[in-house]
């Protein structure tokens, strides 16, 4: 590469840089300063305005410095691909530990990973429940709680146990409920949960107990739960403390972030569209097609547990520390793809770390 294209890419690296940190304009005598003492002043001015014409970066006004614009973040997020491999995350032990401690309830672990991820970055961390619907039915039970509610537990070949509660307008005796439990057991024992919730149990109802009211009411129910557990959910970190970026003192920008987070059924689609199982993930600009969200951006890592894939990452203004955020985002998601696919064995006397000092460590509630 010729030694001019080097410099313009170290000149944008280093105007994105200093605007992340300092969110605003980047003048050429601040670049010259801090980060290009090598490279005379009339040069650096003919490489910015370069970039300017390449639309990488502009003027929010006149006699203003630079910011970079959504093309240049692009650019930059190329240019730092290769430092990411330099940076690793000594938490992750204790991120092992959280996840084998917990393997029996995969929820309260997903919790404290979205708490750790907060804290880690403090921007709006989210986790989003694996989902299950290429899992196969292990096991089915039903038990009676009162008022004509059950609980149907649903117990995948993965080792995931799935939970739901259920209102049905009927009594069932305890034989009766048995018997339609072992019954619905010897029929799905070993199907796809997509399969079941989607075909199987449609099938049923349709074809063999469209006049039995007892069984068909059944059904039905179990056809909800069953879709249910097949539905993607996205838990986001309770803490506000994000708000307190620049970015937030304009209520619009406030009003545009929380329409973005409360469309999980658009940002799912985008995450699974743009997922090709390789490493960390950043959509930002047009990726959304919607240009409120434009100020935004999604950076994720695609995970396991137990084989079942799913997202965990962050969403912040476009102005943020991906340095720090990408390796971290990647370090989690394959310790937790990692961790899971061994098994979760007991951990050893010495990765034994007490639940109260993991919860002070990080503000665990």
């Amino acid at each position: 590469m010729k030694k001019n294209q080097l410099r313009l890419q170290k000149t944008l690296k280093a105007l994105v840089d200093e605007y992340i940190q300092t969110c605003e304009p980047v003048s050429s005598r601040i670049l010259n300063e801090k980060y290009l003492q090598e490279v005379s002043s009339a040069t650096l001015r003919l490489d910015l305005m370069k970039l300017e014409a390449e639309n990488k970066i502009q003027q929010p006004y006149t006699s203003a410095g630079r910011i970079p614009t959504i093309k240049g973040f692009r650019t930059y997020l190329q240019l730092i691909e290769p430092d990411h491999a330099k940076v690793k995350f000594e938490d992750m032990d204790l991120l092992r530990n959280l996840l084998i401690r917990h393997y029996k309830d995969t929820p309260l672990a997903l919790h404290y990973i979205m708490k750790l991820l907060a804290k880690e970055t403090d921007q709006l961390s989210f986790v989003a429940e694996p989902e299950v619907s290429s899992g196969y039915l292990q096991n089915l039970e039903v038990f009676p709680i009162g008022n004509q509610k059950y609980i149907f537990v649903m117990s995948l070949d993965s080792g995931l146990d799935k939970t739901v509660v259920m209102k049905i307008d009927y009594d069932f005796t305890e034989s009766q409920l048995k018997k339609l439990v072992q019954y619905l057991n010897e029929e799905l024992i070993g199907e796809r949960i997509y399969d079941i919730a989607y075909r199987i149990i449609l099938e049923m109802q349709e074809d063999m107990y469209q006049d039995n009211v007892l069984v068909s009411t059944f059904l039905k129910q179990l056809h909800k739960a069953f879709i249910e557990i097949s539905d993607f959910y996205i838990h986001y970190d309770g803490s506000i403390n994000f708000l307190e970026q620049p970015e937030f003192d304009s209520k619009q920008n406030i009003l545009n972030f929380m329409s973005m987070i409360q469309r999980q059924d658009i940002l799912i689609n985008l995450m699974r569209r743009s997922d090709d199982g390789a490493g960390v993930k950043v959509l930002m600009g047009e990726d959304f097609n919607i240009p409120e969200w434009s100020n935004f951006s999604l950076i994720y890592g695609r995970y396991e547990v137990f084989g079942i894939p799913s997202y965990l990452g962050v969403i912040a203004p476009i102005r943020t520390a991906y340095r720090h955020l990408i390796p971290l985002i990647r370090d989690i998601t394959v310790t937790i793809t990692e961790t899971t696919h061994k098994g979760l064995v007991v951990s050893t006397k010495e990765e034994q770390i007490g639940n109260t000092e993991e919860k002070s460590r990080y503000n665990f509630r």
